[in-house]
């Protein structure tokens, strides 16, 4: 995939449309549709990105439009590297979501056979993804972790290793760094669901179907996190997740992500979000966006 003559603005497909138009896998940091024989969407422009944190860094310098990153997956739970992004000082903003599942692949240069592999290259959460498969089959390998698919794909494409590595990832990754598919679907777990958020300078419209994601830090009394979840529950607003971060000051200190159901433009969401901004040491509001239900 060339990436010589891309635009610097990538332009995202939201909203209804997006789970048709967009599988991003976060290994690759490259967007593509669900099938690898469908068209990519015009409204689309690709722009591959070594890691995450590049992503947020070319938004805020005005480089690109949006990023698609990952939150949450089903089987290695929280992105550590995105919520802690989405806390600091940038202020960027969630405008979309989209759940899709990963199907991670051993691929290898070709003349490379299992017996052969003594190094598996990878991102720490498709190792984690995959650690039956390698238990079984390649338990005496060596694993080396790099910060993303795309990377690994490239350093065993690059022969560094030879015929003795084998990187985890898609089956873009194989296309693009012109690698061989030794195994297909080795994660532990067909039900591997990623949850990849839209990440830009502002949030959603209301559509009647909304998220709205925040995060805070509490005081540090008895029951504060407690008083603070009960004004959801006072004003009759579902939470769907919560996550905890250290606060990165000192030890035992976090910060929590919290998703809740409706738009911060919705009357109960918005007096229930001035509530916790009152009783919080630290707080800020993630965005609102489309809701896309597991599944659709």
């Amino acid at each position: 995939m060339n990436s010589e003559n891309i635009s610097k603005n990538i332009s995202v497909k939201t909203n209804e449309n997006i789970n048709k138009n967009i599988n991003e896998n976060f290994n690759e940091n490259i967007s593509t549709t669900n099938d690898k024989n469908e068209k990519k969407s015009k409204n689309i422009i690709e722009k591959p990105f070594n890691s995450i944190s590049d992503m947020f860094f070319s938004i805020k310098k005005g480089e690109i439009n949006e990023a698609i990153v990952p939150i949450e997956n089903s089987i290695e739970g929280a992105v550590n590297e995105t919520l802690d992004l989405l806390a600091s000082d940038m202020d960027l903003s969630i405008k979309g979501e989209v759940i899709i599942p990963i199907r991670q692949n051993l691929l290898v240069r070709e003349g490379t056979y299992i017996d052969n592999i003594e190094y598996i290259l990878s991102h720490p959460q498709p190792v984690g993804q995959c650690r039956g498969f390698i238990t079984s089959k390649l338990p005496n390998t060596e694993i080396k972790l790099v910060y993303s698919t795309a990377r690994a794909a490239e350093i065993v494409s690059g022969g560094e290793y030879g015929l003795k590595a084998a990187a985890i990832g898609s089956f873009i990754a194989a296309e693009v760094y012109g690698l061989k598919i030794l195994a297909e679907n080795i994660q532990d777990n067909d039900n591997n669901f990623t949850r990849f958020v839209i990440i830009s300078d502002k949030d959603s419209e209301r559509t009647g179907n909304d998220k709205t994601s925040l995060v805070f830090s509490t005081e540090d009394k008895p029951g504060s996190l407690y008083r603070i979840l009960e004004i959801f529950n006072l004003w009759d607003i579902n939470m769907t997740r919560i996550e905890s971060r250290p606060a990165k000051k000192q030890l035992g200190q976090y910060i929590f992500f919290v998703d809740i159901e409706g738009h911060r433009e919705d009357e109960d969401v918005r007096d229930a979000l001035m509530m916790v901004k009152r009783k919080t040491s630290f707080f800020r509001l993630l965005g609102s966006y489309p809701s896309q239900n597991h599944g659709e």
